[in-house]
């Protein structure tokens, strides 16, 4: 027998010998612990949706109770949201229909002006970052999603303590008093909103081809025409995406809103944050429940178009 045969028998026997060396119960707590983890990964989402829509499917269901108490659901009916159009209900003066419609009147005069301003700057901006090359560039990329990922107060704080340096130097200088009003929080509104309109019209124009636009240069049209005839048309529902997205952050904002506004300037949620602080009737349901269904339906919306640019993308 040669030496090569003599190692690749030892070498095998050894092999064997390892191969009857099984832990039986260390095997078995393995078998235990992918059991128990398959298991874990099938109800971890059933139980973070249920974390994250327990609380507002109690506020739904409470919006129909026919009672006035929140602690008792004692039937079915539909006066709260036939109240709200009524007349005045719940917490006297402090909540009437006049105020109810006042309010949202603001909060759909804020969204529609700061979505049409965010919708013009994120979609320029959109296209500089994705078909040019310029100094600053990483800067501007890094910046543009600062709003996203930093706590929304800070926002309301800083933009609070802007307006109120800049309206002090106008007072100083001018003698003329400006205040917080509904243009710094349309101001307000859009300073967060580019943001996400960028990310969602950025990813429809990642999506696009980009021989399509050089065909058309090639055929002699400018760059001008060519964003009109070929880009704007096919970045047309990334641009409607993120112009709703837009307008359901504004229509539902608080924090920002409650820091930029000045006397007389209630919008829908800060409406429902005064009466809050009052008492919790079931008129409060009833709005909360109409805001979160209109909201729901813009997102469903926008998320749809995203959807539908994916797959003709």
């Amino acid at each position: 027998m040669s030496a090569a045969q003599t190692v690749q028998q030892s070498f095998s026997s050894e092999v064997k010998t390892r191969t009857f060396e099984v832990n039986e119960r260390q095997l078995s707590l393995d078998r235990l612990v992918r059991r128990i983890g398959k298991v874990g990964l099938l109800f971890n989402p059933i139980f973070s949706f249920f974390f994250l829509w327990a609380p507002i499917l109690v506020l739904v269901i409470f919006s129909f109770n026919d009672s006035r108490s929140v602690a008792t659901f004692s039937g079915f009916t539909l006066r709260w949201y036939l109240n709200i159009f009524s007349g005045a209900v719940g917490a006297g003066d402090n909540f009437s229909t006049a105020l109810l419609l006042d309010s949202l009147r603001n909060s759909l005069v804020i969204g529609v002006i700061a979505t049409l301003i965010s919708s013009v700057i994120g979609t320029m901006v959109s296209l500089a970052l994705s078909r040019s090359d310029f100094p600053g560039k990483r800067v501007l990329d890094a910046v543009l999603y600062l709003p996203v990922v930093i706590p929304e107060i800070t926002q309301g704080v800083s933009l609070a303590v802007f307006f109120n340096a800049i309206f002090g130097w106008w007072n100083m200088t001018t003698g003329q008093r400006v205040s917080m009003g509904l243009e710094t929080v349309i101001i307000g509104h859009v300073a967060f909103t580019i943001s996400f309109v960028a990310v969602v019209v950025r990813a429809r124009l990642a999506d696009m081809n980009p021989k399509l636009e050089e065909a058309a240069r090639d055929l002699g049209a400018n760059e001008w025409r060519t964003f009109w005839a070929i880009t704007f048309p096919l970045a047309l529902p990334g641009i409607i995406a993120g112009a709703l997205l837009a307008f359901t952050l504004s229509l539902d904002d608080f924090l920002v809103t409650f820091f930029t506004s000045g006397a007389g300037t209630n919008t829908l949620p800060v409406f429902v944050y005064g009466l809050l602080r009052l008492t919790v009737t079931p008129e409060i349901n009833a709005i909360s429940t109409i805001m979160i269904l209109a909201s729901t339906l813009l997102i469903g919306i926008s998320l749809a178009l995203q959807g539908r640019n994916a797959v003709r993308g």
